[in-house]
This record gives structure tokens, sequence and C-alpha cells, in this order.
């Protein structure tokens, strides 16, 4: 099973990117499977219905999220009834969502996808460790296949989480930090990993927001607004090849397009 997983999407930017090179992607590398994280589709910060299901029109399977999932208020009913797009599962009980999906795929049979979200430098959710040992023991009673996004700001965080359920999870893939990371490797119990699978956004930015504000941000250390420049945009994304009977990766590679 191949699996393309792509990097936050920031705002139109992103979304014009993906609209731009998912199908020469698709053609390329034929994944079994369309993950991408979207909870900055929106403007940078959040998603909507509209977006989302954009997003799956243009051939993505299934949508994490993480932190900015809940920024646009409007999209508590379509988490509550849309399990493609799911956020992470470490939030209390009562919140409005998924935090994991089973997919099937049109020829290599299921996939589960997990999202899950770090407290390092983050809300003291429940513990992702725990919370991932649960969600992979109910998750493996219908699929091998456990592709997990776990959305964090500590690498110390990803890579503790990664090496805890090698040989359990088919692929931890970070996101959250924006920038993709050249550490990707399958751990020796066969699980893929990668600190971070980067952003699909604008490339002279700072994590996907217009530079000067950021640096305004951090000399005066006030609030700013934080916009989405225009201009060059790349495409962050990974490429996992899990082989479906056992759940193990057999390889993880980097893709990066710029425009």
């Amino acid at each position: 099973m191949k699996v393309l997983f792509i990097g936050d999407i920031i705002g139109e930017p992103g979304r014009k990117m993906v609209r731009q090179q998912l199908r020469g992607l698709t053609e390329t590398h034929r994944p079994d499977l369309v993950i991408a994280n979207g909870e900055n589709a929106a403007g940078g910060f959040g998603i909507t219905a509209e977006i989302a299901d954009e997003l799956f029109f243009l051939g993505i399977d299934v949508l994490t999220s993480g932190n900015h999932v809940w920024d646009k208020k409007e999209i508590g009913p379509y988490l509550a009834k849309q399990d493609r797009l799911i956020r992470p599962a470490n939030y209390p009980p009562g919140n409005a969502g998924f935090g994991s999906v089973v997919i099937s795929t049109e020829a290599a049979g299921k996939a589960a996808v997990l999202n899950l979200e770090g407290r390092v430098f983050m809300t003291n959710l429940e513990d992702p460790f725990r919370v991932a040992e649960h969600e992979i023991e109910k998750l493996k009673k219908e699929t091998p296949v456990v592709i997990i996004d776990f959305h964090a700001e500590a690498t110390s965080e990803k890579i503790a989480l990664a090496w805890h359920l090698d040989g359990r999870a088919s692929a931890v893939i970070g996101t959250h930090t924006h920038v993709q990371t050249a550490d990707e490797r399958v751990l020796p119990g066969g699980t893929a990993f990668i600190t971070d699978a980067g952003m699909t956004g604008p490339t002279d930015s700072v994590i996907g927001v217009k530079k000067e504000q950021a640096i305004a941000r951090f000399l005066y250390q006030t609030p700013h607004r934080f916009e989405i420049p225009k201009g060059p945009v790349h495409l962050c994304a990974v490429l996992v090849d899990i082989e479906e009977t056992t759940g193990k990766s057999r390889s993880i590679e980097r893709i990066h397009i710029s425009s």
C-alpha cells in the first residue's frame, strides 16, 4: 500500500498548490491513499466545511488536523458528521468529531488513520502515548495498517512516540511545525517516521505567515495580526510504502515541489 501524506495546507496558496500538483503526484506515485493535514486551510487558521469538501473533491481521502481545527466555530457540526475530517483523539470526551477513521482503498484493503496532538509546549491534553496504545489496539481489529499524524511541537516528543510505537504503528508522521525535516527512516520494527512532513504554503514566509508580521511579533512581543503572503509556494509531502498484510513499512520518501 502506498500512502501519500501532504504536510499542513496553508490558506488559499496551499489549496491552490494542491489543485495544481495533486493529479501529477498521484499519476507519478500511484498512491492507494492520500492524506493531508488541513487544519490551516482556511486563511491559515482553521478549516471550513466548504474547504474540506473542496479538498476531498481534489482527491484527498482523509484530512487530519490539530490544535487549530477549532478556530472556525462553524466547523463543529461538520466534524460531528464527516468522519474523513478527523481531529486529535486525545481531546477530552464530549468534543465533536472523530479521532480516527478506517478507510477502504480500491486495491490495497483497509487502512486506519489516527490523529494525535502533543503536550510539550501545547495544551495539556490526555497522554498521547497511552491514547495511541488504546486506539491502535482498537483499530488493529479492522486492519494492520495504522498511520498516525502526530501534531506536536517538540521534536523529542515526536521521536519518542515513534520509538514507543515501533512495530505497532505503520507510520508516525509529524506535523505542526511546518518545516520539513530530513530524518525520514523506517525504524527496526517497521514503523516509518519523520519528525515533520512540512507545509504546503508560501515559501517566502515564517511558517506560512507574512515574514514582516512574524518579525514584528518577535521584536515587540505584542500581538500582531498574521496574514498569508502571496508569492512562491511549495508543497511538502511524504510517500510511505506499507506491506498491507503485516502493516509494516518498507520505505518512506520525502517529496518537495516548488512553484
